[in-house]
């Protein structure tokens, strides 16, 4: 294992997941902020729009946000290579390959969830992406789709995959259904199933075992730490982002200064006049920082303010600051 491959599955320890309109640069960036560790993915890019659409609309980050994986959405290798050295040249850290999206519009598309039926299409995949780019390749799936759960089938699809030359795995504990369950339903109704990812590691004691679903805390994620090597945590993040606050020392052993919420938005401002100088409105931003004070004094008033303001012509830094006003500095009381 070189020296990168070792740091990227440390940062694999906790990752924050791939999640649509919602992980973009902006979000990424304010994260980062928060922990310095933590492994960040971009929202899925198909290999189309990567292909044949804005490249720097899809590839565009800022080096702060390292380590950073570019998740793709695909199954043609040849497309998916390209897009994988891609992403290497633009600097991502690891190219991740979307195994696990049940929506429609993926599965008119050949990839995603459906993906899982089809093991030797993504290990081709793999080996193509593998042959093109020097970076980790890596795959974020389901336990099993439709009727194909067993977990026979699980472990079927892990081997052949792995003997492609993937040896990280991101499972999301429950299966998806393809038919019947919208994209939200399929984050909430199959039931999930700890124990199969637990046992896939077990089984699979030489590839590197993410977890993913429904884990809303650093407690949660310790626990599974002691199942598997790491954990990835998505909607609790977006709506609670501080939760990462403690995830540097509490899981990388990494006792740096933290941050306090204000000074987290004082320390994004001169990003967000750069941003807004190259034509983001502030609102595109602020939309992914009214969770920043949730549960503490203030909270409402920050959302309320931001969420007033933010659209209206003309709006700029200084709807930030003022918002910040409202919320005390001091204290971590309860609303």
């Amino acid at each position: 294992m070189t020296s990168s491959e070792f740091t990227l599955k440390q940062s694999h320890r906790l990752s924050v997941a791939p999640m649509l309109d919602w992980t973009n640069r902006d979000f990424r960036y304010f994260l980062r902020l928060i922990s310095k560790h933590a492994l960040l993915y971009t929202e899925m890019v198909t290999t189309g729009a990567l292909i044949h659409g804005q490249r720097e609309r899809f590839l565009g980050h800022d080096v702060s946000e390292y380590p950073l994986a570019l998740q793709l959405g695909g199954s043609d290798p040849d497309a998916l290579a390209k897009c994988a050295k891609l992403g290497e040249d633009a600097g991502y850290s690891e190219i991740n390959l979307n195994v696990g999206c049940p929506s429609d519009r993926v599965q008119s598309g050949s990839f995603g969830a459906c993906l899982m039926a089809e093991p030797k299409m993504v290990a081709e995949g793999i080996t193509a992406m593998r042959a093109e780019a020097n970076i980790p390749i890596t795959v974020k799936t389901r336990l099993g789709i439709d009727e194909l759960d067993s977990y026979e089938f699980l472990t079927d699809f892990i081997s052949q995959v792995a003997d492609a030359g993937c040896d990280i795995f991101i499972l999301h504990a429950r299966k998806a259904w393809l038919q019947g369950l919208s994209p939200k339903e399929n984050r909430d109704v199959p039931p999930l199933d700890y124990s199969r990812v637990y046992q896939i590691k077990k089984d699979f004691p030489n590839l590197h075992i993410d977890i993913n679903g429904g884990i809303h805390s650093l407690d949660q994620a310790q626990e599974h730490l002691n199942h598997v090597d790491g954990v990835m945590m998505g909607r609790a993040i977006y709506h609670n982002p501080y939760l990462l606050n403690d995830a540097d020392k509490l899981l990388f052993d990494d006792q740096h200064e933290i941050l306090s919420r204000h000074d987290v938005i004082r320390t994004m401002l001169p990003y967000m006049e750069q941003r807004m100088s190259e034509g983001r409105p502030v609102k595109s931003i602020t939309r992914h920082l009214l969770g920043l004070f949730q549960g503490q004094t203030g909270a409402k008033a920050w959302r309320r303010y931001l969420s007033e303001h933010a659209h209206l012509k003309g709006a700029g830094i200084e709807v930030v600051e003022d918002a910040l006003a409202l919320v005390p500095e001091s204290g971590t009381f309860i609303e």
